[in-house]
């Protein structure tokens, strides 16, 4: 049984970064802004391979910054 709901958990959280990847790909934020949050994301997929439970904390965290247009820095 314990195996099914790590499953769905880590399908709702692939989910949600699939969702996150779209969102970034979508807005109108200058490329280096852009490479900076898929690197993020990139690193929460990494995460997600090892310990779910961080991954899913990140993710919301990083979703939370979306909403509030929170960026990071343009890459020089």
């Amino acid at each position: 049984m314990e195996h099914d709901g790590q499953l769905a958990l880590y399908t709702a959280v692939a989910s949600q970064l699939k969702e996150a990847h779209a969102r970034v790909r979508a807005l109108q934020v200058p490329e280096g802004v852009r490479m900076a949050l898929t690197r993020k994301l990139l690193v929460i997929t990494a995460v997600a391979k090892h310990d779910l439970a961080d991954a899913t904390r990140r993710l919301e965290r990083f979703t939370a910054d979306l909403d509030e247009g929170r960026f990071p820095e343009e890459d020089l």
